[in-house]
C-alpha cells in the first residue's frame, strides 16, 4: 500500500510541476518580445539625439556615466577634477585611460567660462 501512495504522491507533484511550469514559459514568451527592424531603426534616432556634446566641466555625473567606458566612479572623477582647459586634460590628468578617452572624445568637449 505504501508503494501505491508514494508512486500516487509523485503523480500529483509531477503533473502539479508541468501545470505550474507551463504559464511560466508563456509569460516569458510575452515578456521577451521579438528583435525587430524597429529597434534598428531607433538607433540612428539615439545617435541624431547625442549629437551635442557633453561638456566635461558642467555635465552632472549622471550625465557623464551615459558615456560610453564611463561609469559612476570614473564620472564622479571627472567631476572631482574640474575644471579642464582642454578635453585631452582627462587623459593627462590620468583620470582616463587612452583607450577609454578615445572612445568619448567625440562625444564631449571642456567649455570655457
Amino acid at each position: 500500500m505504501n508503494k501505491i501512495t508514494a508512486l500516487l504522491v509523485a503523480a500529483i507533484a509531477s503533473i502539479g510541476l508541468a501545470y505550474a511550469q507551463a504559464p511560466a514559459k508563456k509569460a516569458d514568451a510575452a515578456a521577451k518580445p521579438a528583435v525587430t527592424d524597429s529597434k534598428k531603426a531607433d538607433a540612428p534616432k539615439a545617435d541624431a539625439a547625442r549629437k551635442e556634446k557633453i561638456d566635461i566641466n558642467s555635465a552632472s555625473a549622471a550625465e557623464l556615466a551615459t558615456l560610453p567606458g564611463i561609469g559612476e566612479v570614473r564620472s564622479k572623477a571627472i567631476v572631482k577634477g574640474r575644471p579642464y582647459k582642454g578635453k585631452d586634460d582627462l587623459v593627462q590628468k590620468k583620470i582616463l585611460t587612452q583607450g577609454v578617452y578615445d572612445k568619448i572624445k567625440d562625444d564631449i568637449i571642456a567649455k570655457q567660462k
